[in-house]
């Protein structure tokens, strides 16, 4: 973030000082939002002497120009405060606001009493700059914050947290509230360092998108609601079934047939025009009751699982999109299905469970190639078997373990989880914010599957596909945790919402008034 804000002062013109009053400005209004009674409050404001503390000198000035009652508490000496900083100090002196100077932990211990005496805490002593452990004096200050339960808004990032990792570098403030300026930081949105942070409000400063866009090394992004909602585009009055793609789901064997019927129910949830389902011929008639929505056809079997020889008549079948794995099984002949299938295949596929455990012992034929997009949707113990590793070392490098094998395969990697990780081919990482821990239930990725297909039938996108699914995926997890709490729900109530998921996204919810349809 210190290039795009070097790139916006010295190539766009916008200066440093107006950067300041932006990210003060913006945080006020977050404050004002998530605190209706902010005018009736009391705040400290925690300053650093850099750029972070600069902002709270800005947060101070515009609280006290609203009529709210603030007391600013400089971490230092005023003489140690310089450039923009330094600008805003001085106008709050101009002001008649006086700055308490916290020069040491005698001088903390003596004004503490004054800052719990406040109803609502403005952290702005470190920002992004922060790569070593806090000590001393500022450990205290932290100590004594997080001991005294008044509620914290964090600048940029709450003090303490490196911008740099989202593992936890030492002692940090526990926000309730982060203000986040121009860009998300790793450590907001994953765990450990998530936890610190409250809710996150990304604030525009005004750094413009292009510089961000342009700015090297790898891309990391956060999912919005603003960057899915223009994915979803209005149908139009005369398209048929056919405009919205025919999903063939590979799924299902004897005592998982659900699976089968779950990533269908995803797919034609999703707004897949046709879905069929292939199944082995045992489960057939079970699959085709579970839902008379979806089609179903039969799939030869051997002693060993599925029949390889099969496989000619599942591709002639497929259309536009392929889904196969869930709740296939691991038998041997089947392994050797899902290899043929992935292999020949020319359409776009979507690999998930068994599917995945197929390519276990040679995960280097699980590949992408020009003309032909595939996506693998792991979960930590698929992810560790492919890649050889435990599952608690994938879960130590999420984002690493996924850009490489992504990068490596040239596939699409969703890697599921908290905080589902979306990695590219072209080694772009996309972290996903909705979702609960009631999704942690059989069956959900099952219904991720479907959806990932049905949107790439729809978009002709990979990556929008993966990106729309997911964050469709979790807010249906989250629309199902409010109606049915997060022990009780379970994955069927996932698909049940996604329709609630895309209204809630798009905004065209409507309310229909009782009187319409009497009389």
């Amino acid at each position: 973030m210190r290039e795009a804000d070097r790139r916006t002062i010295d190539d766009i013109g916008i200066s440093s000082l107006v950067l300041m009053e932006n990210a003060g400005r913006q945080a006020v209004a977050a404050m004002e939002a998530m605190y209706s009674d902010l005018s009736e409050r009391m705040v400290a404001v925690l300053c650093g002497r850099g750029n972070n503390g600069g902002d709270g000198f800005v947060v101070a000035r515009t609280l006290l120009q609203r009529g709210v009652d603030v007391a600013v508490f400089l971490m230092g000496c005023v003489a140690d405060v310089r450039g923009d900083a330094r600008t805003n100090l001085e106008i709050l002196g101009r002001l008649g606001l006086t700055v308490v100077e916290i020069g040491d932990s005698q001088a903390w211990e003596l004004h503490f009493s004054e800052v719990s005496d406040c109803t609502l805490i403005v952290d702005a002593i470190f920002g992004t700059g922060l790569n070593a452990p806090v000590s001393g004096l500022i450990e205290s200050v932290i100590a004594d914050v997080n001991a005294s339960g008044i509620p914290v808004v964090a600048i940029d990032l709450p003090s303490g947290l490196s911008a740099d990792s989202h593992e936890s570098i030492g002692p940090s403030v526990e926000a309730s509230l982060t203000v986040t300026l121009a860009a998300p930081k790793l450590p907001l949105v994953l765990p450990p360092g998530e936890t610190h942070a409250g809710d996150i409000v990304i604030a525009d400063i005004g750094v413009p998108g292009d510089v961000l866009e342009a700015l090297d090394g790898p891309r990391i992004s956060l999912l919005t609601r603003g960057t899915m909602r223009p994915l979803i585009t209005p149908r139009s009055a005369d398209s048929h079934k056919g405009d919205y793609g025919h999903v063939l789901v590979v799924a299902g064997s004897r005592g998982k047939t659900g699976a089968a019927h779950l990533a269908a129910v995803g797919a034609l949830r999703s707004g897949a025009g046709l879905v069929t389902v292939a199944t082995p011929a045992t489960c057939q008639a079970v699959v085709a009751t579970m839902g008379p929505e979806y089609m179903t056809e039969a799939l030869a079997e051997t002693d060993e699982g599925l029949d390889p020889e099969d496989v000619d008549r599942v591709i002639e079948m497929a259309r536009d999109v392929i889904a196969i794995g869930p709740g296939l099984g691991r038998e041997a002949g089947t392994r050797r299905f899902i290899q043929q299938v992935v292999d020949r295949a020319t359409m776009p596929i979507v690999i998930d469970a068994d599917g995945l455990n197929a390519f276990n012992e040679d995960p280097d034929k699980l590949a992408g190639r020009e003309g032909r997009d595939v996506i693998i949707t792991p979960h930590p113990g698929e992810m560790a078997r492919l890649v050889g590793m435990s599952v608690d070392e994938v879960q130590a490098s999420r984002i690493e373990i996924a850009r490489n094998f992504a990068a490596a395969h040239h596939v699409y990697v969703v890697l599921k989880g908290h905080r589902t990780i979306i990695a590219t081919p072209d080694e772009k990482i996309f972290i996903n914010p909705t979702g609960n821990p009631g999704m942690a239930t059989g069956g959900a990725g099952d219904v991720l599957t479907g959806m990932i297909a049905a949107w790439l039938a729809q978009l002709l996108d990979a990556e929008a596909a993966c990106k729309l699914a997911v964050y469709l995926h979790g807010m249906a997890g989250d629309l199902a945790e409010a109606d049915s709490g997060d022990i009780a729900m379970t994955s069927a109530d996932v698909a049940g919402h996604l329709g609630d998921a895309v209204l809630e996204l798009t905004a065209r919810r409507r309310v229909v008034g009782r009187e319409q349809g009497s009389g």
